[in-house]
């Protein structure tokens, strides 16, 4: 009778474990979604709502869907979801600096001809 109640016992205690442990968030997910989130604010900073509107929105869709996933104790597609949402968010934010980047080049060869037309004008005709 002892020991069936030390059995008894034991396995209420492994029972109780087990509980715990698949009520525990996934840390990989867990991080990898820190990482999505941080790639989505950092894209959302660098002006892709305005250039690249589609895969923010992916890449916030893919976020919140990897946070259910994860709360709903899905480990694996949390993680996949949270891979994909980070990628989309480097995209947007790729996109958004390359939109800057070609702007910038175009207001800078916009000056250059500027400057050109300037000096012809000012410089004196050869004799």
């Amino acid at each position: 009778m002892k020991s069936l109640t030390q059995g008894l016992r034991l396995g209420s205690a492994a029972l109780l474990v087990l509980t715990v442990c698949a009520c525990a968030s996934n840390p990989a997910a867990d991080e990898k979604i820190a990482v999505a989130k941080a790639s989505v604010q950092r894209a959302e900073q660098s002006g892709a709502p305005q250039a690249a509107p589609v895969e923010l929105a992916a890449a916030r869709d893919k976020l919140a869907q990897a946070e259910k996933q994860n709360a709903d104790h899905n480990g694996a597609p949390a993680l996949s979801l949270a891979e994909q949402a980070d990628v989309d968010a480097q995209v947007a934010e790729a996109t958004a600096q390359q939109q800057k980047s070609h702007k910038a080049a175009v207001e800078f060869d916009a000056s250059l001809q500027a400057l050109r037309q300037e000096s012809q004008r000012s410089t004196p005709p050869a004799q």
